[in-house]
């Protein structure tokens, strides 16, 4: 039972080694995106802030 739940009794297929290597390797990337995308949207956030405050901090127009 333990051989056809593991594969077969040479030991991991290569392909399937060689498939969980890539898919590791592209959710490090897409880790490092998420992290890269994040801080940049920290930045933005930022950004809108500091327009928003010193919008409201102006004095009214006189009419």
């Amino acid at each position: 039972m333990a051989k056809a739940l593991f594969g077969h009794v040479g030991g991991p297929d290569p392909r399937m080694v060689q498939e969980m290597r890539r898919l590791q390797k592209r959710v490090r990337d897409l880790e490092d995106e998420i992290g890269r995308l994040q801080a940049h949207n920290d930045q933005l956030s930022a950004a809108v802030t500091d327009v928003t405050v010193s919008a409201t901090d102006r004095e009214p127009a006189l009419a």
